[in-house]
């Protein structure tokens, strides 16, 4: 087409990088016809050059912050052994089963929908795939991207593969239903939005911000869910819910460090990437759950997470703040025009949210919402 990049004057070398990063950001001019055009070509290279940095920092946590095999729990550590014995064996069922009797349909239907959401992790390391530079090309890649890639995912992987066995074990639940939902959930896929518009190739700096707030708020949920099973007798299942949550806490200082290492290499691209990922807000990984009768599925599995306070509005507002404060956001300073209104945006979101879950709690307080039947527990409202 003729394009090639504005030049950049004193912004040129790439030891400055991070002072300049929004005019590399910013514009290709069309020659041809004297038109800026906003694009990421030009870009690839210098947000490779940053990442290869941020690598240091990714090796870091393959090697301290993911567990080996001999290190990582398994989830035959929580359930009944089956090897041995079948008296012991059928025994601590029967007692397990018995216990899981006092845990409410409105539990188990928050418990239900995790599992389906952790069991969807070929999906997410699909995803980890696509960012740009950060990417396994060959599934054995030595880089420390690679390397981290699939360890993660041998991680979450005992997630699901736990709580599918002890939901199975426990016999509360239609397991055939539950298990269609996760097929279709993997068949439907989920697009947490790292790809720009106008790009073909998904955008790490994005990535990595989706991923450390996701991470958290699955810390969260799982926290919350195993704080509900305890409170009503089942310490199995606190156990496995507190677990699995530590995993995420580990995970979550991870993408968060990525981050960290990215606003310190490019806090121009870094604070713009954050502001896109809050302006068209953070998808949940479940929110095309299904299980081919209920259309609104998810939404009615938020409605009951929130009621039970296992996740809310607060949590995600909390998230923010949270983040907001981990990377430094509000303090940051010389940052370019359209990093510095991205930082001004960032900045007012936990306050804007508060006030606006504040007037909704007012103009919804007391309307009860009819309960639904769910095809995972037989039928069952809630």
């Amino acid at each position: 087409s003729g394009a090639r990049p504005a030049a950049l004057g004193h912004c040129a070398p790439w030891m400055r990088f991070r002072r300049c990063s929004a005019v590399l950001l910013a514009l290709t001019v069309d020659h041809t016809g004297g038109v800026a055009i906003v694009t990421s070509a030009g870009l690839r290279h210098d947000r490779t050059e940053v990442l290869r940095v941020v690598e240091g920092r990714v090796a870091h946590h393959v090697e301290n912050t993911l567990l080996t095999v001999d290190r990582a729990w398994q989830p035959s550590d929580f359930v009944p052994e089956s090897f041995g014995d079948d008296d012991g064996f059928l025994e601590e069922i029967r007692e397990m089963r018995q216990v899981a009797r006092g845990l409410p349909d409105e539990l188990l239907v928050v418990l239900i929908g995790d599992m389906i959401t952790e069991e969807a992790l070929p999906t997410y390391q699909t995803l980890l795939n696509t960012l740009d530079g950060t990417n396994d090309p060959t599934g054995t890649s030595p880089t420390a991207w690679g390397r981290w890639s699939r360890q993660w995912t041998s991680e979450e992987n005992r997630h699901g593969d736990l709580l599918n066995r002890y939901l199975y074990l426990t016999g509360r639940c239609d397991m055939r239903t539950v298990e269609k939902s996760v097929m279709q959930l993997i068949a439907k896929g989920f697009n947490p939005k790292f790809v720009p518009d106008g790009s073909g190739v998904g955008d790490a700096y994005r990535g990595f911000v989706y991923t450390s707030f996701q991470e958290r708020a699955t810390k969260i949920s799982h926290g919350n869910v195993g704080k509900l099973a305890a409170k009503h007798g089942d310490s199995r299942l606190a156990r496995i819910c507190a677990t699995i949550a530590g995993d995420e806490a580990r995970h979550e200082r991870a993408y968060k460090g990525f981050v960290s290492a990215i606003f310190e290499e490019d806090p121009d691209g870094a604070m713009i990437a954050y502001a896109d990922m809050l302006k068209q807000q953070i998808v949940m990984p479940a929110e095309l759950m299904s299980d081919g009768e209920n259309p609104s599925l998810f939404a009615d599995f938020a409605r009951v997470a929130a009621s039970l306070g296992v996740y809310t509005s607060a949590d995600y507002t909390d998230i923010i703040e949270h983040l907001n404060c981990e990377w430094q956001v509000e303090s940051r300073t010389g940052l370019s025009p359209q990093a510095a209104q991205a930082q001004d945006y960032v900045s007012s979101l936990p306050r804007r949210f508060r006030k606006l879950a504040e007037r909704q709690a007012k103009s919804t307080g007391g309307v009860h919402l009819p309960g639904v039947g769910w095809s995972w527990l037989n039928g069952r409202t809630v």
